[in-house]
């Protein structure tokens, strides 16, 4: 089973497209979907950080090509903005990575495979919106390069609770996905307890 966790895992948690400014057609509805995952995300962040494993950003450059991964943070956290809320409850640590992709998928045209490869990952967490487009999309690509994935059906949203489920359900039979709660997924890769990060 590809999405199964083996001993010896070595995984890395995938953030998509949660750094936002929702202004774009069903963003409204996505935005509410995706303020109701914030916890879980922000808990298996610490829960990765505190296991010394990457946190990656892997975020859509919205077609402006003249805006880096800071320019966009600092616009989608300012007061007033849509997804203001979000941005500041998942702000980066200054060790994390981030990859900005211009389509779906976060291996299209991005950095991310070598990244991948150069910290020695083959496990991928995939969290964040939308479940049923980028975060399936990216889901497909990792699938064909043969890492395990797990999805925790806590921790990705679209427009919609159903569009979410139709999509985890697809991942789990198409990709045999990992598609447990959150905290069920980081004890079997993490372990049971946590440390400190030693960065």
């Amino acid at each position: 089973m590809k999405g199964s966790i083996e001993a010896g895992s070595s995984p890395a948690l995938i953030i998509l497209d949660m750094i936002s400014l929702f202004d774009f057609e069903g963003g409204s509805a996505l935005l509410g979907q995706a303020r109701s995952i914030v916890p879980r995300i922000v808990r298996l962040k610490r829960r990765f950080r505190a296991a010394g494993r990457p946190v990656i950003y892997v975020n859509d450059n919205f077609m402006d090509w003249r805006r880096d991964f800071n320019g966009l943070l600092a616009t989608s956290a300012h007061p007033g903005a849509a997804g203001a809320d979000i941005a500041t409850a998942l702000w980066p640590e200054h060790d994390d990575y981030y990859i900005l992709k211009p389509k779906h998928s976060g291996f299209l045209c991005t950095a991310l495979p070598i990244l991948l490869q150069s910290l020695q990952v083959d496990h991928l967490v995939l969290c964040g919106v939308a479940a049923d487009s980028c975060v399936l999309m990216t889901a497909q690509d990792a699938h064909m390069r043969n890492f395990r994935l797990s999805v925790p059906g806590d921790c990705v949203a679209a427009e919609s609770r159903q569009r979410t489920e139709r999509a985890v359900a697809l991942m789990a039979a198409a990709m045999q996905v990992d598609h447990r709660r959150s905290g069920l997924v980081a004890k079997a890769l993490l372990g049971p307890g946590s440390r400190q990060p030693a960065r």
